[in-house]
């Protein structure tokens, strides 16, 4: 059986990165030949690795620490304002769990999204093989969580079961409803979810502060983020900051 001792680790060469202008990365990935089961990706993700598709990474970067994994503790959680406002705004939002499967209407919902969102991204041109290989083959714990209003399919969420909570893998949505916030709703859905599972802990990826569209994750408050190989709760986070900014005057906080 595979575990975290005997797992073997490859890096990338350097590559352009996709969240920071004029910044080189490095990606650290398991070998794609072991087989990952629930509990050794349990302690990947503690470790800060994520999944993508059938493969498991984190950033190993030789200059540049930006990407900070970051997790909400279930119990701990509090919806702000805003957030209880876009919950009554999807009152009428129903959400179905299923098996990770193909769907036609689910891959024109996401081309629709990469080509209208994320054109300038990774991602795009979005195609039915990307689409199988980067949302359709995941885990054997994956989840999708289907969003829809009547008949109408407007988004889909990508979740993974872990020992200790929920990973949030992917969300697209149907632009046309940005209205209802549904990006946002789907992780305030996955809260509620992991709390109903008694689970201490969604999973969000990486938070990277120079990128503005990463910032959100801090939204979900408390958070915890893993600097320096330790998870943090917010409230050390400040303390930290603090100190920094004692230490170094105006130097940014984290």
């Amino acid at each position: 059986m595979t575990n975290l001792q005997t797992l073997a680790f490859f890096a990338t060469p350097e590559h352009d990165c996709s969240y920071l202008p004029d910044q080189k990365a490095t990606t650290m990935f398991v070998d794609p030949k072991a087989i990952i089961g629930t509990d050794l990706y349990t302690e990947l993700s503690r470790f800060g690795f994520r999944r993508s598709g059938s493969h498991y990474y984190r950033p190993h970067c030789a200059n540049c620490n930006a990407c900070i994994p970051i997790r909400v503790p279930t119990k701990e959680f509090k919806p702000s304002r805003s957030q209880k406002r876009i919950i009554r705004l999807n009152n009428d939002t129903v959400a179905q769990v299923m098996n990770p499967d193909f769907h036609e209407d689910h891959y024109l919902l996401y081309e629709k999204y990469i080509s209208q969102r994320h054109a300038d991204g990774d991602m795009y041109p979005p195609s039915r093989d990307q689409y199988r290989s980067f949302i359709v083959d995941g885990h054997s714990s994956s989840q999708f969580v289907e969003f829809s209003i009547g008949s109408r399919v407007l988004g889909l969420a990508v979740i993974d079961r872990l020992v200790d909570g929920l990973s949030a893998i992917y969300t697209f949505f149907d632009p046309e409803y940005e209205r209802l916030s549904l990006g946002t709703y789907a992780v305030l859905w996955q809260i509620e979810e992991s709390r109903n599972r008694n689970l201490p802990y969604l999973y969000l990826g990486y938070f990277i502060r120079q990128c503005k569209k990463m910032n959100y994750k801090t939204a979900f408050k408390p958070y915890e983020a893993r600097i320096n190989e330790t998870w943090l709760s917010e409230s050390q986070l400040e303390k930290i900051a603090d100190q920094q900014q004692h230490l170094v005057p105006n130097q940014d906080s984290l």
